[in-house]
């Protein structure tokens, strides 16, 4: 009996090393978990431009424990000009998330936490770690059972199992089992359970009523949506010309039959040979260019209390996004041909539809074109886009009578508009700009004798 006893005390003292063991490893394990943690590196809002200072957390791309590659967009900043992509400098695992969505961040500002390495690499090693605490878990349970029931000595040690409940016995010590067939009529005990439940359908019947019916027409119902920078930035600018700006819209007329023929006659060679659409844009915009430089106060601008004339067009094309409008800069469209900047045109309008464009993208812009009539505007008076003196707006085509050598004919007929900065402008000179656009319009053939 000593002898047990003993032996027990033995089995007790090995188990409790054991398990100090264990969990001296598990502390190793946390350890080295957590310096791995400290070698995580806080990515900060980057330098945006030397105007923007901060913007608006509009979205994460990845949240805590997502893996990342190498310059792979974590997040996107909202400015008032452009949005601006948060990539990962390297590639490793997003440790902590240190602002939130709509929140206004800073240039400089602490924005995540990335532990450096093979995102794949922490989560494997993390799983590992799991199934070898799992597995020790188990071995540790049981070497804990086994001690307890082993340390009582054998003489004291009880039966855990419940004993079963007894089953009834006859009078002559038998026991009774149900030999009766059993019975197709439902006792009385059962019928009246039966009655009973019948209540309780009625209440889920009661329960189970059609829903409240749907608003009815002509609801009032209001939802307020926080405005976006750049939607802010539009909205400060478009009222600062209004209140800067002495403007002046003046209109005319452009029979656009030659343009149109012009364009019929030769757009699907262009697109075969040049893979570019022949638009109205382009034709447009060489017109312009050239009407530029016959009036060239149209493409200066006022800084100070100096009248800044230009040698060059930078040519600010209006294009609208889902986030408002929007004017890239095609740069020295004076020396280019028609082709090179429908090119151009094409490929800022895709920037700012997938909203890439760069600030270098939309910076500067000497004179502005808005094309109104791709919506079907048919005339309307533009905003001038300070500093500069003047905008044009074309508008949607629209079949007209009009007399032509003294006879009644119809002519596909554009509305155009010249907005401008009376303070620079007078009014001769606006129009004599405007007339010579519709002159190089009406018989595009004059663009290429100047």
């Amino acid at each position: 009996m000593l002898s047990k006893q003993v032996l027990s005390v033995a089995r007790t003292r090995s188990a409790s090393r054991y398990a100090l063991s264990i969990s001296a490893s598990r502390l190793r394990k946390a350890q080295f978990h957590a310096s791995r943690l400290l070698q995580g590196e806080t990515i900060k809002v980057p330098q945006m431009a030397e105007s923007i200072s901060e913007g608006t957390l509009r979205s994460w791309s990845k949240q805590v424990g997502d893996s990342v590659a190498a310059d792979e967009e974590v997040a996107t900043i909202e400015t008032d000009k452009i949005d601006v992509s948060v990539n990962a400098p390297k590639a490793g695992k997003i440790v902590e998330l240190l602002a939130k969505e709509d929140d206004t961040v800073t240039v400089g500002q602490d924005l995540f936490v990335i532990e450096f390495g093979e995102g794949g690499e922490s989560s494997s090693s993390g799983g590992e770690e799991k199934k070898e605490e799992s597995k020790e878990e188990p071995k540790e349970q049981k070497l804990e059972k086994d001690t307890s029931d082993k340390s009582e000595p054998s003489g004291q040690q009880v039966d855990k199992k419940l004993p079963d409940a007894p089953k009834p016995e006859s009078k002559d010590g038998v026991e009774k089992q149900d030999t009766s067939p059993p019975s197709s009529k439902p006792s009385s005990g059962e019928s009246k359970g039966k009655k009973e439940a019948a209540p309780p359908k009625k209440e889920e019947k009661k329960d189970d009523a059609p829903p409240p019916p749907a608003s009815a027409p002509g609801s009032r119902n209001e939802t307020r949506v926080k405005m976006n920078r750049m939607r802010l930035r539009i909205s400060e600018r478009l009222k600062q010309s209004q209140n800067t700006a002495a403007s002046l819209t003046t209109f005319n007329e452009i029979d656009m039959s030659s343009l149109m023929s012009l364009r019929s006659q030769y757009k699907e060679s262009i697109l075969k040979q040049h893979d570019v659409k022949l638009g109205f844009m382009g034709l447009f915009a060489k017109a312009c260019t050239q009407a530029l430089k016959e009036i060239p106060v149209a493409n200066a601008s006022i800084e100070g209390d100096e009248i800044v004339y230009r040698d060059y067009v930078d040519l600010s094309v209006a294009v609208a996004t889902p986030k408002g409008l929007v004017t890239p800069v095609v740069r020295n469209a004076e020396s280019m041909t028609v082709l090179d900047v429908e090119k151009e045109i094409t490929r800022l309008g895709k920037k700012a539809r997938d909203g890439k464009l760069t600030l270098e993208d939309m910076a500067g812009g000497t004179f502005t074109i808005s094309n109104g009539g791709v919506f079907g505007s048919l005339y309307g008076t533009p905003i001038i886009n300070l500093p500069q003196a003047a905008v044009l707006g074309m508008h949607s085509i629209k079949e007209r009578p009009v007399v032509v050598n003294g006879q009644i004919v119809i002519r596909p007929i554009m509305v155009v508009a010249l907005t401008y900065d009376h303070r620079l402008l007078d009014g001769r000179e606006a129009v004599q700009f405007l007339v010579k656009v519709k002159e190089y319009i009406e018989d595009p053939r004059k663009m290429l004798l100047i």
